[in-house]
């Protein structure tokens, strides 16, 4: 019994020594470790500046008018770190970032037209304002889904109730479909009452072909007052106009028509046409060209404030 008692308390005593000597190799390498990946987490943290980007709040611009804000961006200094530790080396590529939203949106703004996306966001946009030109729509769907755009068409009420089909076309490629009033009547001549009137017409139209709530509005001719763009806001609307003009119902030619859109595009433009012969002829190469530089979106996806 005296022999066993010697033999338990030596295990005990061997275990104890095994487990501190343990402890001590694992407390030495985790002040090694700590050490050397304390200066990559410093390096992060004195780096972050250079990359981060503050966000920018939605404005009423005293030119453009109401301008979307824009989203920042924050190093993610621990997901970083994380990303980087096992290198062990500070690696831009590998820098995380937290997205950082505006304080004031669009929808915090009062009522205001709207002319182009952010300044500072890679983006145009196609406008398509339809209420005729139905023999070219398809051949225009046809080439957005052959380059995967996606372009906002504004369709008239009267020209939706009598094409149902190509509304419906456009519908089911994702585009976005907005409103184009109700049989291009001038909304600059419009009380605000008449301008809500002949708003609701058409939402009704394009409600029942898309089940979905018309959000945007492009008024005929670009004509309008305070009184339209007031009264699209009492519908949940906003008010759409352009930067860039194709003039293509002018019929213009096709190399006409690319100078005038590729010699004044920019950041968050909004590019005007119509379904014409010479926008689709003009269209493939007018997108492979904006391509190069910018992101093509649709308006909502303009006006976001994703970077």
């Amino acid at each position: 019994m005296t022999n066993f008692r010697i033999w338990a308390v030596g295990c005990i005593a061997s275990f104890f020594l095994l487990g501190v000597s343990l402890a001590f190799i694992s407390m030495n390498d985790q002040t090694q470790t700590t050490s050397g990946t304390d200066d990559l987490y410093e390096e992060i943290i004195s780096n972050k500046a250079k990359y981060e980007k503050p966000a920018e709040n939605a404005v009423i611009d005293k030119v453009w008018k109401k301008t979307p804000g824009i989203e920042g961006r924050a190093v993610d200094v621990q997901a970083s770190y994380n990303k980087m530790k096992k290198d062990g080396v500070f690696n831009e590529k590998m820098l995380v970032y937290k997205r950082v939203k505006p304080d004031i949106s669009l929808e915090d703004l009062p009522s205001s037209p709207i002319y182009r996306g952010h300044p500072d966001k890679n983006m145009v946009a196609l406008l398509i304002n339809v209420s005729w030109g139905e023999e070219y729509i398809p051949d225009m769907v046809k080439i957005f889904s052959k380059y995967h755009v996606k372009a906002t068409f504004f369709i008239d009420g009267a020209f939706a109730s009598k094409h149902k089909e190509l509304v419906q076309m456009i519908e089911d490629e994702g585009h976005t479909i907005g409103s184009h009033g109700y049989l291009h009547k001038d909304m600059a001549q419009m009380s605000e009452n008449q301008a809500e009137i002949n708003m609701e017409k058409a939402n009704e139209v394009l409600y029942a072909l898309t089940n979905k709530k018309v959000k945007w509005l492009a008024p005929p001719s670009g004509s309008f007052t305070m009184n339209t763009v007031i009264a699209a806001d009492k519908l949940g609307m906003e008010t759409i106009l352009w930067t860039v003009d194709t003039i293509d119902w002018k019929q213009p030619t096709k190399q006409v028509l690319l100078q005038r859109v590729l010699g004044k595009v920019h950041n968050g433009a909004t590019i005007l046409m119509h379904p014409t012969q010479v926008t689709v002829d003009s269209l493939p190469e007018l997108i492979e060209q904006l391509k190069k530089n910018y992101r093509i979106g649709s308006v909502p996806t303009l006006l976001s404030e994703n970077r």
